[in-house]
């Protein structure tokens, strides 16, 4: 158990929400108090100490009159919090089995663990929300986590693989990764990155499924290279790319589309790319969803009261 605000809205509680908590331990005495979110208010509540985490002193305040707002939370509800955070750390495990493959040119088998770490990536963000892992285990940032385990999978690994493929050849070749990985890396730090319907604002940087489309359908480099440039600028246009599990217009196609992709890409990818398999046909057609759905909503207005 550990304590938390029981009035997330008032100001000194969402202080508290959002600062660093003391380790959970046996401590908690009059050495390491734990300190009620009230002003005035000094002495330990009357639960058993073990039950609580140190937290610093709280901030002077002129509202004598707040409320005593500490309450225990489940120590379950941590632990599914912390498994959250483990999942979404396996991605770099992913991530390092990938670029292993791709040191060796083994194509199919980086894609293999790349699509893995797509799927993981689509489940652990539910997982936080689900779990407030903010919250019920902030010493872990999972925001922060995500983001270099994505860039590893999702543009860093991809770039490599278009650049040692031999897809792109000379100075092409050099072209498309510089600007994949500059361009990439400014957009992942872009704080616009999300619109207001949880979209994204500009293409998301989603490499990992355009070089393994490239990889399935062998365009001619000229094709490649224009879809690199094109991409890239789209990172900073004013167009929008559906979140497959958070944007919910539309969501009741859009999340059939991506698992339908997830499983068009494990299944060309395990086939080494086989010419003429049925899942490459399957990738071309969730892809060109997934490129232009949000696109489509910019277009099309959304019905009121919808």
């Amino acid at each position: 158990m550990f304590p938390i605000c029981s009035s997330p809205s008032h100001g000194i509680c969402q202080s508290y929400l959002r600062g660093a908590w003391g380790r959970h331990s046996d401590e908690g005495t009059a050495a390491s108090p734990v300190y009620p979110i009230a002003a005035g208010l000094t002495s330990q509540p009357p639960h058993s100490a073990k039950s609580y985490i140190p937290l610093p002193p709280p901030a002077q305040t002129d509202l004598p009159g707040l409320p005593f707002c500490c309450i225990t939370i489940p120590m379950d509800i941590r632990l599914k919090a912390l498994s959250v955070h483990l999942l979404t750390a396996t991605g770099a495990v992913l991530a390092m089995l990938a670029m292993l493959a791709a040191v060796e040119e083994k194509w199919s088998l980086m894609f293999v663990w790349l699509v893995v770490a797509l799927f993981v990536d689509g489940i652990d963000g539910p997982l936080a929300r689900r779990y407030d892992t903010a919250a019920n285990w902030p010493t872990y940032d999972g925001v922060l986590m995500d983001l270099i385990i994505d860039y590893l999978t999702y543009v860093f690994i991809p770039a490599f693989a278009l650049f040692k493929s031999g897809m792109l050849d000379g100075w092409t070749g050099w072209f498309a990764i510089i600007v994949i990985v500059f361009g990439s890396v400014v957009y992942f730090a872009d704080t616009r990155m999300k619109t207001k319907d949880k979209s994204f604002a500009g293409f998301p940087a989603c490499w990992n499924m355009v070089v393994l489309v490239m990889f399935a359908v062998a365009p001619s480099q000229g094709v490649i290279l224009g879809f690199v440039i094109l991409l890239t600028v789209a990172m900073f246009l004013n167009l929008k790319f559906i979140h497959p599990t958070r944007t919910a217009r539309w969501r009741w196609v859009s999340l059939p589309m991506s698992l339908a992709w997830v499983v068009f890409a494990g299944w060309a990818a395990w086939m080494n790319f086989a010419t003429g398999s049925w899942a490459h046909w399957g990738l071309v057609i969730t892809s060109l969803y997934l490129t232009f759905a949000g696109i489509a909503q910019q277009i099309v207005p959304e019905r009121a009261g919808h």
